[in-house]
């Protein structure tokens, strides 16, 4: 299976980083001492090194961190989860979106995390494995993250829980507030608050597999973060709080992008990563990878997406980089 490339390129990250600190490109320049050339280049996706670790200071970013993103030397490597966890990777529109099946094995009960725009794949994996699907637990309700809500909802007949925040406009959907607990046999998930993306924007801490695992919609990507217009300084704050104080060998599912680990983010994310850094060992299959979208596998064959329900809360988001 060709691996999913990371969300965002190094450009991606100045432009969030850029736009949600309020920085102008005349301010960035004149700070970082360099001319409206050189930012305009780097912006456009050209990775003038010295220009980057000029600018990366004045975005809070770590300059080693940026210049790794930006040469593709660090690709994650998450675990295996020999049982109880299931990814699947979603077209919707122009991107895809991942969503997540957790179950405990001896029960058989299981929760779905966000629902991308087609669960066909997760419905095989439910049958396969004789589960019964409980909860549908959305991270966010933008419309990528809730697309197919309506299909799993009458494929399954589970319960349907978003945060206090972002109540669902769907008969019968609940909501549920910071910190709650849902329990799955051995399993357990506690909603871990990380607004910013969006005012309910929640992280799934599971606890009861092989490794703690959390599942953060848009809250964290790969070398990246999800995108606030308004309430970015939030999301960073709320992230470093609440994921990065979770055990060290947790894994991480975003939104977006390739599963990943906490220890990889806290070494190569640019928003969290320290200035100084050792070169990165090689990425897995790097030729064909890349660890990015410019060089990156493939991504699945587009199916037609189902329509949200009536009501469904639409997307912010307004061109490619949603996140």
């Amino acid at each position: 299976m060709p691996l999913i490339p990371i969300e965002d390129n190094f450009n991606d990250v100045v432009a969030k980083a850029q736009r949600g600190y309020g920085i102008s490109d005349a301010d960035l320049a004149a700070r970082a001492e360099i001319s409206a050339e050189d930012l305009a280049a780097v912006k456009a996706g050209e990775p003038r090194l010295p220009v980057l670790r000029r600018i990366a200071r004045h975005l809070q970013l770590s300059p080693d961190a940026l210049e790794i993103l930006a040469k593709k030397e660090a690709y994650p490597r998450a675990p295996v989860f020999p049982r109880g966890f299931a990814m699947f990777n979603t077209v919707h529109e122009d991107m895809t979106v991942n969503n997540y099946l957790v179950w405990d094995n001896k029960t058989r009960e299981a929760a779905v995390i966000d629902t991308g725009a087609d669960v066909s794949e997760l419905l095989d994996v439910v049958s396969t494995h004789r589960l019964r699907v409980k909860q549908i637990l959305i991270t966010h309700s933008h419309e990528d993250h809730v697309a197919a809500l309506p299909r799993l909802v009458a494929a399954t007949g589970a319960e349907v829980w978003s945060h206090e925040k972002e109540p669902l406009d769907l008969p019968g959907a609940r909501v549920f507030s910071d910190n709650a607990y849902f329990h799955l046999g051995v399993i357990a998930i506690k909603c871990l608050p990380t607004p910013g993306h969006s005012p309910g924007q929640t992280t799934f801490f599971v606890k009861g597999l092989s490794w703690p695992l959390a599942l953060c919609g848009d809250a964290l990507f790969s070398a990246s973060v999800g995108g606030s217009p308004t309430r970015f300084v939030e999301q960073v704050k709320s992230t470093r709080a609440r994921i990065f104080s979770l055990p060290k060998d947790t894994v991480i599912g975003p939104g977006h992008g390739p599963l990943t680990t906490l220890a990889h983010e806290r070494k190569y994310n640019p928003f969290f990563a320290p200035d100084r850094l050792a070169p990165p060992a090689p990425p897995p299959e790097a030729d064909a990878v890349a660890g990015a979208k410019t060089a990156a596998a493939p991504r699945p064959a587009k199916r037609a997406a189902p329509k949200p329900g009536k009501g469904a809360p639409s997307s912010f988001h307004a061109r490619r980089k949603r996140g």
